[in-house]
């Protein structure tokens, strides 16, 4: 399967990644315009339709890694709201008071899962020591970007805290974002692969074999906040929908944990 190494699994990963950030370039002025971590796009292209009466338009979105839209931002992309799939992402922004911080929301929680292709036979109890490189094998491990991107980031913790990270890091296959590293799992390129758990819940073609516990990872939190420079008077009421009891089932029906009241 993996005749070709870890270069075929990069190109397929980068791709899904590309088609996520193009999702929805972000130009016009009149239009409420979103940087959303591609985890979201489930739940928030739902919720984007449902509050387009109140907002009095439908909001232009675009997905990809956190990391990567908040670095867009910093170097002037013009978005009016930024959700992050991690803390750390909104921080580096409101440091550079790229971000009305009396806006920002805790709005979010999720969790990780080991997911597998759905016609996998695959087994594990995730606990201290698992033996993930057994269950591996030859394979590799899809992950997002354990540097950069938030789920890779807290994978790649998880790993760290039960032990077992350093028994699979060379096997790990890093992709441009969560939604690119689930792709990995979904086409049989990677047997197992680590993803939130409303990603897996998103694809049929995958399946949960594993939970992360909660306290081997930092909280998994989404915050939301309007950018700075946000130029659109329809923002307010678009963040206003967004944690409004319109939205919660929307977000729940996904797996999300809804933070905010």
């Amino acid at each position: 399967m993996f005749r070709n190494g870890e270069a075929r699994l990069a190109l397929l990963g980068a791709a899904v990644g590309l088609v996520l950030c193009g999702a929805a370039p972000a130009t016009a002025d009149d239009t409420v315009t979103v940087f959303a971590a591609a985890s979201l796009k489930n739940a928030l292209d739902e919720i984007n339709t449902a509050c387009e009466p109140e907002v009095g338009e439908k909001a232009t979105i675009s997905y990809a890694a956190s990391s990567a839209l908040a670095k867009q931002i910093e170097q002037g992309a013009p978005a009016d709201v930024f959700m992050s799939a991690d803390l750390d992402w909104m921080k580096y922004l409101a440091d550079r008071n790229l971000i009305d911080k009396d806006t920002e929301t805790k709005l979010l929680g999720n969790s990780i899962v080991l997911v597998a292709p759905a016609d996998s036979t695959a087994s594990v109890d995730i606990a201290p020591n698992f033996d993930l490189a057994k269950l591996l094998g030859d394979g590799k491990l899809a992950m997002a970007n354990v540097d950069s991107v938030p789920a890779g980031k807290y994978g790649k913790a998880s790993l760290e805290s039960l032990g077992v990270w350093t028994s699979v890091e060379g096997q790990v296959a890093q992709a441009e974002n969560v939604r690119a590293a689930l792709a990995l799992v979904a086409s049989g390129e990677a047997p197992l692969g680590i993803v939130y758990k409303t990603d897996a819940a998103a694809e049929n073609k995958v399946k949960i074999i594993g939970t992360f516990p909660e306290d081997s990872h930092p909280p998994i939190v989404y915050p939301i906040a309007r950018t700075a420079d946000s130029k659109d008077t329809d923002t307010p009421a678009f963040l206003k929908c967004v944690q409004s009891d319109k939205a919660k089932p929307l977000f729940e029906k996904q797996g999300f944990t809804v933070l905010a009241q």
